[in-house]
């Protein structure tokens, strides 16, 4: 836990009576002092709008080459942290992320969403990823572009791709500290 989400959380818990000081002490409690903070490596990552472009365009080229329908291209990664391209032209199985929760903004096109349900048929892919054969008593959504989505680790999720068009994605699986069982 980091020194400001400490604080924090000790400030929330601490009540503001006279059993607990002075208002000013725990204002001193609770904010982090300059000297005490270590100092930061900046790992910070950037994308342009024309590396994302070249990099769509380069994608749906190994596309069209290779015949694929799906296509997973990282774009910016930390280490345990990955943000990629991912370019859909049809459907895949259903899948669970187990270890990871995922967020993706649509760059482009549309497609539908079913989140939620019972995998039917659910089986480990490798490691973190379940995939099965479809979802039942899910929840469909429309995706459009602009749309943001969060999808928890743990809930099944499926995209359908309409015919003919594609649906472009900047996903990002945030790593869990501890897999779901």
């Amino acid at each position: 836990m980091t020194r400001y989400a400490l604080a924090a959380l000790l400030a929330a818990a601490l009540p503001l009576s006279s059993h607990a000081g002075t208002n000013a002490q725990t204002r001193a409690l609770a904010a982090p002092q300059p000297d005490a903070m270590s100092q930061v490596t900046d790992a910070t990552s950037i994308s342009s709008e024309s590396e994302r472009a070249a990099l769509i365009a380069r994608t749906k080229a190994e596309m069209a080459s290779s015949g694929k329908t799906f296509v997973w291209q990282p774009l910016l990664r930390d280490g345990k942290t990955i943000a990629a391209i991912e370019y859909w032209g049809a459907a895949r199985p259903p899948a669970t992320h187990t270890a990871e929760d995922e967020y993706f903004t649509v760059l482009d096109g549309g497609g539908t969403m079913v989140t939620g349900g019972t995998m039917v048929k659910a089986q480990l892919s490798r490691p973190g990823l379940v995939e099965g054969e479809r979802i039942d008593h899910g929840t469909s959504r429309a995706l459009h572009k602009g749309d943001v989505v969060l999808i928890p680790r743990g809930v099944p999720h499926w995209f359908g791709i309409p015919s003919g068009q594609v649906m472009v994605l900047l996903g990002v699986k945030i790593p869990v500290s501890a897999p779901q069982q």
